[in-house]
C-alpha cells in the first residue's frame, strides 16, 4: 500500500518544501527527487542512510552526495508531511534550524 505525500503550508499559504525544491539543480535536484520517490514507496520502513530520525517525530531524508536534506513527519493514515529542506554544508544541523523544524512539525500535525 502506497503512502500519501503532502506538503505543509504555513498559515500565510507559503509552502517551505516547495520553495526549497525550486532551488537545487544538477545532482542535488536528482537526489531530492529520488529520495522523495523512495519515501512515497517505503514510508516508515526507510532507514539510514536515506532516512534518519531526529527525535520527537521529526525525520530527515538524506541525499548521498549533494548534501540535500528534506525534513518530514508522519500523520495517521499513512501520510507523510514534507516540512522543508536545505543543502547541508556542515556536519550538524544548526540548533536554531532544528527548533524551527520542530515548530513546523507541531503545526503540521495539529
Amino acid at each position: 500500500m502506497a503512502w500519501t505525500v503532502t506538503e505543509y503550508a504555513l498559515p500565510s499559504g507559503a509552502v517551505p518544501v516547495l520553495a526549497f525544491l525550486q532551488g537545487p539543480t544538477g545532482d542535488a535536484k536528482t537526489e531530492a527527487i529520488a529520495v522523495l520517490r523512495l519515501t512515497a514507496e517505503r514510508g516508515n520502513t526507510l532507514r539510514e542512510p536515506v532516512s534518519k530520525a531526529l527525535g520527537d517525530g521529526l525525520f530527515e531524508l538524506r541525499g548521498r552526495t549533494s548534501g540535500v536534506r528534506i525534513f518530514y513527519t508522519f500523520k495517521p493514515g499513512r501520510v507523510i508531511v514534507l516540512l522543508d529542506g536545505l543543502i547541508k554544508k556542515r556536519g550538524d544541523i544548526p540548533a536554531r534550524e532544528l527548533e524551527r523544524l520542530r515548530r513546523l512539525r507541531k503545526e503540521a500535525i495539529s
